[in-house]
């Protein structure tokens, strides 16, 4: 691990809230009323892992930089977040529902869940961290958790 300022880490937390800030100001209808109903022990989880993930994100770096085979965890990594952004893309060009935040991506599972995670997760790799690896999982838990819980009541009714 090698402590740091992470242009990188920085750039991907801008991908992961400018467009939840947009939802936010417009949440579909149905959201808080499902939200109150989640998991405590998840949502716990959830809010370690968003705090750390956002912590570990900015302050470590990669040691090997953009080296070979480094930058491929790197690539992966940013890829999962485009794949985000198209998920968001397709959420606000469409029905904007409740319904509509949980549809897969083609074969990806709860994107606007899963795929954050992922990127995080292989953002700690990149960055050869420990501690940034943990908290993507911790946040892995909590946030997917949570989202297959409102998918899994949503399919329900």
């Amino acid at each position: 691990m090698q402590l740091g300022f992470s242009v990188v880490g920085v750039v991907f937390l801008a991908m992961l809230f400018i467009p939840n800030i947009k939802w936010a100001k417009n949440q579909p209808r149905g959201y808080e009323e499902i939200s109150k109903r989640e998991n405590k022990a998840l949502l716990m989880l959830e809010r370690i892992g968003e705090v750390a993930c956002s912590c570990t994100a900015v302050v470590f770096v990669c040691p090997q930089g953009f080296s070979f085979p480094w930058v491929l965890w790197l690539l992966i990594a940013f890829v999962c977040m485009v794949l985000y952004e198209v998920a968001w893309i397709r959420y606000f060009k469409g029905v904007q529902s409740l319904i509509a935040m949980y549809l897969p991506l083609g074969p990806i599972p709860v994107p606007l869940a899963s795929l954050p995670v992922v990127a995080f997760l292989l953002l700690g790799i990149w960055h050869q961290s420990p501690l940034a690896v943990a908290a993507a999982m911790v946040l892995g838990i909590g946030h997917i958790g949570i989202h297959l819980g409102h998918l899994r009541e949503l399919s329900a009714e």
